[in-house]
């Protein structure tokens, strides 16, 4: 049984699969993350708008990180990305665990990412904006 929503400090990032929710940029050795538009109902739009005005739009992650978001497939849980990151840099990585719970789990409040036996996903699944481009 999936945990409710006003739940969710109890779930254990390395059990939940995160699926992308956002498009993004691959440049190589970084990945930068585009924030959506907003979705909200009608009456919160302004809201929603004014938010999205304020915020950063292109997010910029570190090696790590970036390597994390390429790896969240829909598919591989918390841990077996950690083991991913980790295999591809070693102690420079460590605290894994820690390090891959807090960026889901702050990239999830930013509506980047979803857990996708927890929450609905709305919208098609983010895409890697080169990907569309045919540019390599």
């Amino acid at each position: 049984m999936a945990p409710s929503r006003r739940d969710l400090t109890s779930v254990n990032v390395l059990d939940v699969v995160p699926v992308r929710l956002a498009d993004w940029e691959d440049h190589g050795s970084h990945v930068v993350l585009l924030r959506p538009p907003p979705h909200a109902p009608w009456y919160l739009l302004p809201l929603e708008w004014l938010r999205t005005a304020l915020a950063v739009r292109r997010i910029r992650l570190d090696a790590v990180g970036s390597a994390a978001w390429r790896a969240c497939n829909g598919t591989r849980t918390g841990g077996t990305i950690a083991a991913i990151v980790r295999d591809a840099f070693g102690t420079e990585a460590e605290p894994i665990e820690q390090r891959l719970g807090h960026l889901i789990r702050q990239l999830r409040r930013e509506g980047l990412l979803a857990y996708r036996d927890i929450d609905p996903v709305r919208g098609p699944v983010g895409r890697c904006v080169t990907d569309m481009l045919n540019v390599r």
